[in-house]
């Protein structure tokens, strides 16, 4: 019998997990206007461009511990849209990443996003 509690116990919250959202999702931008990277180029250079760098593999002679991510990395660009507009709307906490939320709009995050994807590597 207690073989069998702990068996739906383990399904049940395999169910809960599967319903409730568990893990992030790629998602589309919130408005569903297509994200712009040519916005989202001049964003870039307006906000991030001073840790990340003109290329986006982190600005020469930053001093800044730990280093801004290497946003060309297979590490960054292998990640979801959904996590990479997560980090940038809520920034990394211990770092110098800091959220965007307040002085970007969610659809300027997406543009944003969307010039980050133009430093995929082929």
């Amino acid at each position: 019998m207690r073989v069998i509690g702990i068996v739906v116990s383990i399904l049940i919250g395999l169910i809960s997990v599967g319903f409730g959202g568990g893990g992030l999702k790629d998602l589309p931008a919130a408005s569903g206007k297509q994200a712009d990277a040519v916005t989202g180029r001049e964003i870039y250079s307006n906000t991030c461009i001073r840790c990340h760098g003109i290329d986006g593999k982190g600005a020469l002679g930053l001093q800044l511990v730990p280093k801004p991510a290497d946003l060309t990395s297979p590490g960054i660009q292998g990640r979801l849209d959904a996590s990479l507009f997560k980090r940038i709307h809520d920034g990394k906490p211990n770092t110098a990443m800091g959220a965007w939320s307040a002085a970007l709009s969610d659809d300027e995050i997406w543009d944003v996003l969307a010039y980050v994807r133009t430093f995929r590597q082929e």
